[in-house]
């Protein structure tokens, strides 16, 4: 995952994709290659929200100490 790319590019990319499979009109070969992606993106969306949930819970307990 070297490509950077934002959360809300990345869900919205997401939503693209659910709505092309939903809509049927690709092809089996097409349908692969946009299942991948959206694993990708995925796996993105969920170590941003990992990463922001830690940055959060660090800012709290340094709150709390104050």
């Amino acid at each position: 995952m070297s490509e950077e790319i934002t959360y809300t590019a990345a869900f919205e990319e997401i939503q693209v994709i659910v709505q092309d499979i939903e809509e049927g009109g690709i092809s089996v070969d097409e349908l692969s290659i946009k299942v991948k992606r959206a694993a990708q993106l995925i796996k993105i969306c969920k170590s941003k929200l990992t990463s922001t949930e830690e940055d959060v819970n660090q800012i709290l307990k340094e709150l709390e100490s104050e």
